[in-house]
């Protein structure tokens, strides 16, 4: 069991862990060794998620995300396959975590009589400054 939260936890059966070869530099090491992970998680069909926290990491996942609701994260930082897996199981686990917050309420506010003057002088002052650079009217 992977503890998120202490009220929600994912069993090690829902998520798939393979390994393949790392790309970018590393020299013979990258070539010959599969250590990069790439851990899947099956979102969409996950009995562990409540729904808003399904719909919210689906939205924070992005580009992550299959088609098919499965989340794919690929975690090539170290040189072995333990630490890659580790770091991957790490991130789903963040990843959920800021899924399960609950994003606070937006409040709508206007904007005090105060600054709506101080934004109206402004405007003034700047209209002012512009006008002052144009060349002086010739018809008169």
């Amino acid at each position: 069991m992977i503890e998120v939260t202490p009220t929600l936890s994912i069993p090690e059966t829902e998520i798939t862990v393979s390994f393949v070869r790392a790309t970018g530099p590393g020299g013979q090491n990258v070539n010959k060794v599969a250590t990069a992970a790439q851990l899947r998680f099956d979102v969409a069909n996950s009995p562990s998620l409540t729904d808003e926290v399904r719909a919210r990491l689906i939205k924070l996942a992005g580009r992550r995300m299959t088609a098919d609701g499965i989340l794919v994260i690929e975690a090539k930082r170290f040189r072995t396959q333990e630490r890659n897996r580790e770091d991957a199981i790490e991130r789903l686990v963040t990843l959920i975590r800021r899924a399960g917050q609950k994003p606070k309420d937006r409040r709508k506010t206007k904007p005090t009589a105060a600054s709506r003057e101080r934004r109206l002088k402004q405007k003034g002052r700047r209209s002012r400054i512009k006008r002052s650079r144009q060349e002086p009217n010739r018809d008169d």
